[in-house]
């Protein structure tokens, strides 16, 4: 199934490519590993969430095709799960 990704999704990356190049900025002015390191946390955060909130927006829609379909969702939560257990 292909997937419409929203502009909130979108958002989110754009926000994470920006934290990224802070981090690089932050990098080449020699800043504190304690600050470059806790900036690269939050980065991992924002990922973290854009990949679990691409997950439910795509099983939602994927658990509405099979329903109309009159198909079993159970195997495609299980999909999920093992996505945001990959993902991590």
């Amino acid at each position: 199934m292909n997937m419409n990704y929203d502009d909130d999704v979108k958002r989110r990356l754009r926000r994470v490519e920006g934290q990224v190049r802070g981090v690089l900025k932050m990098m080449e002015e020699k800043k504190n590993c304690k600050d470059v390191v806790s900036q690269l946390s939050a980065v991992r955060s924002a990922v973290d969430k854009a990949i679990a909130y691409i997950v439910a927006v795509n099983l939602e829609q994927c658990i509405l095709e099979e329903k109309e379909a009159g198909k079993d969702t159970s195997k495609l939560v299980q999909e999920a799960v093992e996505l945001l257990i990959k993902s991590r």
